[in-house]
């Protein structure tokens, strides 16, 4: 199942969704047998919160340049919210609100992690994948050089491969 975001791209606004909580709640009423969870971005703020609250739920991890639910400023991240709101008018205010912050339970992560970054990405640096991967009991990292923050769709070629092994891994 793919999932886009109410209120982004083709995807429309859905009023109950006030909050990446309300958004979250709805992502895993989805979620009715374990899965293996492929998220970019902001996605990966929901896939680590499900792996946290229904680990059960939850086979495998793919995490591609995202904030992974950590405070990004100590890792040099540039701040993307006012840029988002200039092109982005839009968009749900929610979005840029947020600042989910898992750091302290991070190693109670059971579902193996496939973390794919680039040392590139200004948004989503290099920094938080090697912090995901030095916390998360079960990690492994895969970098993509002098990607952008989109480089999953960007170079697909080059990240499917990662994914397909790390989702055929036991």
């Amino acid at each position: 199942m793919l999932l886009g975001w109410p209120g982004f791209g083709l995807n429309p606004a859905d009023p109950s969704i006030k909050s990446l909580d309300d958004l979250y709640q709805s992502v895993l009423r989805l979620i009715d047998r374990p899965v293996d969870l492929v998220a970019q971005s902001m996605g990966g703020v929901l896939a680590l919160r499900a792996a946290l609250d229904a680990p059960g739920l939850v086979r495998h991890l793919v995490l591609t340049a995202t904030s992974g639910g950590v405070d990004v400023s100590r890792f040099g991240a540039s701040d993307w919210r006012e840029q988002h709101r200039r092109n982005r008018p839009s968009a749900p205010d929610w979005f840029v609100r947020d600042q989910s912050d898992f750091s302290s339970r991070l190693s109670e992560v059971k579902a193996p992690a496939l973390l794919i970054w680039s040392d590139a990405d200004p948004i989503s640096p290099l920094g938080i994948g090697r912090y995901l991967m030095a916390t998360l009991p079960r990690a492994e990292l895969v970098i993509v050089p002098g990607a952008g923050h989109m480089f999953a769709r960007d170079r697909a070629e080059e990240v499917a491969p990662h994914v397909e092994r790390h989702l055929l891994a036991p």
